[in-house]
């Protein structure tokens, strides 16, 4: 739990007690005066601090309010300290075809499986990443569930960003299709994994429609960095690319996409699933991580609580005390 302000300057506002408080003392003193010259008793030390105290009270309480306090809790959670995924899409123009106008992309369906698989790794640290001919992280593998949700909403969307340029990636977009999962080594050479990470996984959401590579290879590579693999085919012979509701006549379902990806998870020592067998595909993502040692790391933020209209409404009882005295 802790406490925060957003305009921690507004507490200033409490200076302003010092014009009532001086008002206060030279009233005080005449009406001392007076009493003395007529020949009443002095006010008890506690009728003359009551309205000090009010006004004190009700500065404060105001300056308070005027910092803005807003408290908030944080959940504190266990995450493997030796193990990170990362969910990667292809983002390439293939993952629109969709089985109809108002039927979801491939891309959207799979960022709905995205969402259960990171609800199914809860202690494991997991990153997003995109594919197209060239792979580029979005978030680092992180335990915090609210970081990755607000990523994948914002960062992942089709060539966002758009794939590399050259002779080859234009002639593959003049075909609406610039995925090359030959692009996937990049995790075994680059420093997408941290050194601690000893467990590794990729689960791959893709349509399959890559140009031919060498399947060998790119396994040969992801096996020797330590990254096991899962495979996710979002795909179907029948769905089309549409603009405006009208079928894109250059895109064709390749037919081909599945045997090149279980080419790839078979070298890579992988697996494929379809998209409707998603829970699979989460249960071999644990038994690939396995087990192994946690630490404590701060959770999801609870919902920030607002003070100040507290404060304020506070404020009142020592202002009607104040006022109630001055009648008397």
């Amino acid at each position: 739990m802790t406490l925060d302000f957003l305009t921690p300057r507004g507490v200033l506002l409490t200076l302003a007690v010092l014009v009532p408080l001086a008002s206060y003392v030279v009233v005080s003193r005449r009406a001392g005066g007076v009493r003395g010259a007529i020949g009443l008793p002095e006010l008890s030390a506690g009728r003359r601090l009551v309205p000090v105290v009010a006004v004190v009270s009700i500065a404060s309480l105001l300056g308070v309010a005027a910092a803005q306090p807003i408290l908030q809790s944080t959940s504190k959670r266990r995450t493997r300290s030796d193990a990170e995924a990362y969910v990667v899409f292809d983002i390439s123009r293939s993952m629109l075809a969709q089985k109809s106008p108002k039927a979801p992309t491939r891309l959207q369906r799979a960022e709905g499986a995205a969402v259960r698989l990171r609800a199914g790794l809860t202690d494991v640290p997991v990153g997003i990443a995109s594919v197209t001919n060239r792979a580029l992280p979005h978030l680092f593998p992180s335990p915090n569930r609210e970081v990755f949700r607000s990523t994948l909403a914002d960062s992942i969307g089709i060539e966002r960003p758009p794939p590399g340029t050259s002779f080859f990636t234009a002639l593959q977009q003049a075909l609406k299709n610039a995925t090359n999962l030959g692009s996937l080594t990049a995790f075994a050479t680059q420093r997408f994994f941290s050194p601690s990470a000893k467990h590794r996984l990729l689960v791959v959401f893709t349509d399959g429609e890559s140009p031919s590579i060498s399947a060998a290879a790119v396994g040969r590579s992801l096996r020797r960095a330590g990254i096991e693999t899962v495979f996710v085919q979002y795909w179907g012979a029948r769905e089309k690319v549409y603009t405006n509701g009208v079928a894109e006549p250059r895109y064709r379902p390749s037919p081909q996409a599945r045997q090149m990806l279980e080419a790839l998870a078979a070298a890579a020592g992988g697996r494929v699933y379809e998209e409707n067998d998603i829970g699979a595909a989460i249960r071999r993502a644990r038994d690939d991580l396995g087990t192994g040692p946690t630490v404590a790391v701060a959770g999801s933020r609870g919902q920030p609580i607002a003070l100040a209209p507290y404060l304020a409404a506070v404020a009142f009882l020592p202002l009607f005390v104040l006022l109630w005295r001055r009648d008397r």
